[in-house]
């Protein structure tokens, strides 16, 4: 079997799998820019909203961060992978960019 990855057949954001006699590209983890293999351990570097912990690219909760993110009035924060959101509180909506009761 000839180890086509050897050359570096796939694109950045994913990786070579060798087979017998040939091979294939799959994607990285969501965690990562550019990596050697499957997961988040085998990033090459992190993807932003994602810090290095235990050799494992994982999420940055930005809800939880010392400085408030969400500072409108009446406003949530809601982390999502690789990021977060604003969103308006319970009993309140969306009217122009402000939240407003319901």
């Amino acid at each position: 079997d000839l180890d086509e990855c050897a050359a570096s057949p796939c694109k950045d954001h994913q990786y070579c799998l060798n087979t017998d006699g040939s091979f294939s590209c799959k994607a990285c983890d969501a965690s990562c820019v550019g990596c050697t293999g499957e997961g988040s351990d085998k990033c090459k570097a992190c993807a932003p909203g994602y810090v290095k912990e235990d050799e494992k690219c994982t999420d940055i909760d930005e809800c939880n961060l010392p400085e408030k993110i969400c500072v409108k009035e009446n406003q949530d924060c809601v982390n999502t992978s690789g990021s977060y959101k604003c969103v308006c509180s319970e009993g309140f909506e969306d009217k122009d960019g402000t939240c407003v009761q319901t």
